[in-house]
């Protein structure tokens, strides 16, 4: 097998890795209504499903970005793909409320040792220039088309297979990789003398992050100043006031704050979690509106969000040109606006409409998404030293879990106040239910304005006479 053959099987795994990754986050949204009903679970408890896996990701990210620096990224990629395999093969075995919960909180620790080895993973294992940026345009696009594809994916196998599928399908796809990996993958490791590991950094942060992510899964069902939330987000911000404290003084941080200073990172991080608080949201709003208003079954909602799919998958083949006519900033700012205008397009779904008029809107931000999610990250891995790159990869998948969080939670702190209802979303009247998704389909709009502002202040503006240093070629 000659070496182009092996890039190419190399490029392949590490998308595959990307699109399972992206896909488990909303393939489960579809899913969510059969496993509650199969397992029992209270409307409050179902949650769970779905915030096992954010709190496990996004607590454990920085780490998983560390190890993958020091352990070496194929090692930790291996490793990592072996524990979101056997996650999902628990997941599809699951008979109880507790083992499925504990089987996403296992999908949620190999995603976070995944995440900053596959981005790393591709910087060492293709040359810098074309050949990188091609590889780094179809990884990240595995990601926006992912999100969209999981929809649909999640409403087929529910529908003629079972909820168990969601799950299960992921588990050959693991095995694949974890055998593929060690023959087409180059390892690559920070190469260090001292011996030196910053565990109270390390410790403080991820402890900090968990216990900030599970004050805003809970706050919104307990209440943002309960005795059984409050302490936790409290605690969560010492430990981060901790950390920062350790990194100025220890010898070598988790975390160098020098990394801050580089504008496209510190942009590609807040654009990540801008980009997860608003475009984030739409699955499990659209989800709410298919099966809780329109009264689809499962492959009636996933059928629906075609056309969101199928627009991803232009977007991802738009971002090419875009990067060479407007440079990065200026293509995640027509990503988010195109998500804006979709959003605002979504406020005037009925409660009599049908998924005819779902597909104006998600086409327009079907085709947005892609081009935010890609060039993000394309974004965030300019200038950094080669030694940080899990890290910095860390940090935007970071923002991403943590930008997820919060928007929705703000969302249904947004829309309760507004309706002055205890009541969760799920049994409220059709007429209250529609005006909520209403609510949160404009303040998504509102962050993708917020999402332009930061592109124009912190990203570096690249004019076409720059493209070489960003340029991506479309998959073909």
């Amino acid at each position: 097998m000659n070496g182009s053959n092996f890039k190419g099987l190399a490029l392949f795994i590490l998308a595959i890795s990307q699109l399972v990754m992206a896909l488990d986050y909303t393939i489960i949204f579809v899913a969510m209504p059969s496993l509650g009903n199969a397992l029992g679970f209270s409307a409050n408890h179902l949650q769970w499903v779905v915030s096992a896996y954010s709190l496990a990701f996004g607590g454990l990210l920085l780490l998983g970005g560390r190890l993958s620096d020091l352990l070496g990224r194929r090692r930790m990629f291996i490793i990592a793909m072996g524990l979101f395999g056997l996650g999902s093969l628990l997941g599809g075995l699951a008979e109880s409320q507790l083992m499925l919960i504990a089987a996403r909180g296992l999908q949620g620790l190999g995603g976070a040792l995944l995440s900053p080895a596959t981005l790393s993973l591709i910087m060492s294992n293709f040359n810098e220039g074309s050949e990188r940026n091609r590889a780094m345009g179809i990884w990240a696009s595995m990601g926006g088309v992912g999100m969209s594809l999981g929809l649909l994916l999640g409403g087929v196998l529910t529908s003629y297979v079972g909820w168990e599928a969601t799950f299960l399908v992921n588990v050959p796809i693991a095995l694949g990789v974890v055998i593929l990996a060690p023959f087409v993958l180059k390892e690559s490791k920070v190469s260090t003398s001292s011996q030196h590991y910053d565990a109270a950094g390390t410790f403080s942060v991820t402890v900090g992050l968990l216990l900030v992510v599970y004050y805003l899964i809970q706050a919104p069902v307990e209440g943002w100043y309960s005795a059984s939330t409050l302490p936790f987000v409290l605690l969560g911000l010492v430990l981060l006031l901790t950390f920062a404290a350790i990194e100025k003084r220890t010898q070598e941080p988790l975390i160098s704050f020098r990394m801050f200073r580089n504008r496209n990172l510190t942009g590609a991080a807040l654009t990540a979690f801008l980009f997860s608080a608003s475009f984030g949201s739409l699955y499990y709003f659209l989800t709410l509106y298919t099966q809780g208003i329109l009264h689809y079954s499962a492959i009636q909602s996933g059928l629906s969000f075609l056309p969101l799919t199928l627009s991803a998958f232009v977007g991802a083949k738009l971002i090419n040109k875009m990067l060479t006519k407007v440079g990065v900033a200026g293509t995640i700012v027509t990503g988010m606006g195109l998500g804006f205008v979709g959003f605002l397009m979504l406020t005037g779904l009925s409660e009599n409409g049908s998924a005819l008029g779902i597909i104006p809107g998600t086409v327009i931000i079907g085709i947005g998404q892609a081009l935010v999610f890609t060039t993000m990250f394309i974004a965030g891995s300019s200038g950094i030293n080669p030694k940080e790159q899990g890290v910095a990869s860390a940090l935007i998948s970071t923002g991403q879990q943590i930008g997820g969080a919060i928007g929705l939670a703000v969302i249904m702190a947004i829309i309760s106040a507004s309706l002055g209802m205890g009541s969760t979303l799920e049994h409220m009247p059709q007429a209250d239910l529609n005006h909520a998704i209403h609510i949160a389909f404009i303040i998504s709009a509102v962050i993708t304005l917020l999402g332009i502002l930061v592109a124009f202040f912190t990203l570096k503006l690249q004019k076409p006479s720059n493209v070489d240093d960003i340029q991506v070629t479309s998959s073909h």
